[in-house]
């Protein structure tokens, strides 16, 4: 108001009080924001280096997000490594197993468990992603780590394959055959007859008889396949005939000097008939291959033995035969010692007690199932002796091997397991440089990031203790620039007493 006149005293003061009311203000500001440079106004140059500085802190903030969750990323692949190089391991001692045992039905297991092993390594290796990124999964996995805000800094780290373990470029561990079973029977008949020599003894001369003599021809058939001897030549006493007859595969024969009869049992097939017949070559007459004069010979036809018949009662088995149940390794899995008392039952329940052999036996037949190859095979030349033509008597079933059948294949498997692990150790030692130069990333940005927010603090941030002692300065100056406005005021108050 230009019609109000202040003297130059009063004017003084108030012009002090306004700057120390401002000067009030903005410390009080500075104490409430705890910032000495609030806007470009306070500082231009502080103002705009300190968000500058701040900018930069922020964009290093979100990089620093993404390095974390690159770590995770990498420590989940890392994670997967280790156990999947203890499922490989755990294959390594599988195999090793396998080559310590002759089993070929225990090396089919120890296959069988390989192969679930090489598949949880798969499920394993899918299962180890962070965030659908997974570095054990092959193409399309790749990661990328930028460690700067203009991305010039980066690290890409390139994924492994193991979800299919026969890739080449990975473990290249490929399933192993597991192999195929096979079947088999035999059948265990048995029949007896006997032949009269009338008179003799074990060590008589066979031309005893009246209808024998030196030169006649023994002939023993199955139908198909004959076997002669000739008198006084191949054998003489009677005890020759019986050591004859029983060196026949597949048939026995036994003379009681009480009865002077030959007895004979056959285990032959039942769809073949042994045949017995002596000639007259040599003088004397036909007989039945005893001391019956009759161009009729003596024949034997086998049937099909019960479960619960004796295995001596069949000419295949004698007693203290010993019956061996090995597989294609040569493995011994089972042995029986037949005597008088072993019935058929015995051998069947042997049988199906081997592991990876089943048996069954119906009609005179035992029917095998193994899951590996199986030879049966007896100490006895009688065995499985189905007509006289048999070259061998062995039970044999030919399965297909399994990929540990043999040594040379489980140490060409134990190879390429050295090889996956190998590989893996290499994978692994890639992946842990990648995270320690993450990690070490990732540990220099927040330094740097705390570096540059302390020194964006620096140029905005105030001093609390100065500026409140700035704050008890400026009170105490305006309430001493109020009493010297108040002093002015009383100096011009003083013309009033003119008027008293």
């Amino acid at each position: 108001m230009s019609d109000i006149v202040l003297t130059s005293a009063v004017r003084d003061n108030l012009l002090s009080l306004k700057n120390t009311a401002k000067l009030q203000s903005t410390t009080q500001n500075r104490l409430a924001t705890g910032l000495k440079v609030n806007s470009a106004l306070d500082n231009p140059n502080s103002f705009f280096t300190a968000a500058g500085l701040n900018d930069r802190a922020s964009d290093l903030s979100n990089l620093l997000d993404n390095m974390g969750q690159a770590v995770q990323t990498i420590r989940a692949a890392d994670d997967g490594l280790t156990a999947i190089t203890k499922l490989v391991e755990s294959a390594k001692a599988l195999a090793n197993q396998a080559l310590q045992s002759s089993s070929e039905y225990q090396r089919k297991i120890k296959t069988e468990q390989y192969n679930d092993i090489l598949q949880q390594i798969e499920e394993l290796a899918r299962d180890s992603d962070y965030k659908g990124k997974n570095l054990l999964a092959g193409a399309g996995n790749e990661l990328e780590v930028i460690f700067n805000e203009d991305s010039t800094s980066n690290l890409t780290i390139n994924p492994v394959d193991y979800t299919d373990t026969t890739l080449s470029t990975g473990l290249s561990l490929s399933d192993l055959a597991t192999g195929a079973g096979a079947t088999a029977s035999f059948t265990v008949a048995a029949g007896t007859t006997s032949i009269e020599l009338t008179g003799l003894q074990a060590s008589s001369d066979l031309t005893a008889l009246g209808n024998w003599a030196d030169g006649d021809i023994v002939t023993v058939t199955d139908g198909t396949t004959p076997t002669t001897f000739v008198v006084g030549t191949d054998i003489t006493t009677v005890q020759d005939y019986v050591n004859a007859l029983n060196d026949m595969r597949g048939i026995k024969a036994t003379f009681d000097e009480d009865t002077d009869t030959v007895s004979i049992v056959s285990g032959l097939d039942p769809a073949v008939t042994l045949s017995i017949s002596k000639d007259n070559s040599g003088g004397g007459a036909a007989t039945d291959g005893g001391a019956t004069a009759t161009a009729t010979p003596t024949s034997l036809a086998t049937t099909p033995m019960t479960a619960n018949a004796t295995l001596t009662s069949s000419g295949g088995f004698s007693a203290e035969d010993i019956l061996y149940i090995t597989d294609g390794n040569n493995f011994e899995a089972a042995s029986l010692e037949i005597d008088d008392e072993t019935t058929v039952s015995d051998l069947v329940s042997l049988l199906k007690s081997v592991k990876g052999l089943d048996a069954t036996f119906a009609g005179g037949s035992i029917s095998m199932i193994g899951e590996v190859s199986w030879n049966i095979s007896s100490s006895g030349n009688d065995f499985n002796i189905d007509q006289f033509a048999t070259t061998s008597g062995t039970v044999g079933l030919l399965a297909t091997d399994s990929g540990f059948a043999n040594d040379t294949d489980i140490e060409r498997v134990l190879q390429a397991i050295n090889n996956a692990l190998e590989e893996l150790r290499s994978a692994a030692g890639t992946l842990g440089t990648s995270l320690s130069t993450v990690q070490i990333r990732t540990d220099f940005t927040q330094e740097l990031i705390n570096t540059l927010e302390v020194g964006a603090g620096e140029l905005t941030i105030a001093d609390m203790n100065e500026e409140g002692a700035n704050m008890l300065a400026l009170q105490t100056r305006q309430q001493l620039s109020s009493t010297a406005l108040s002093l002015a005021s009383q100096a011009e108050q003083s013309v009033l007493s003119l008027f008293g």
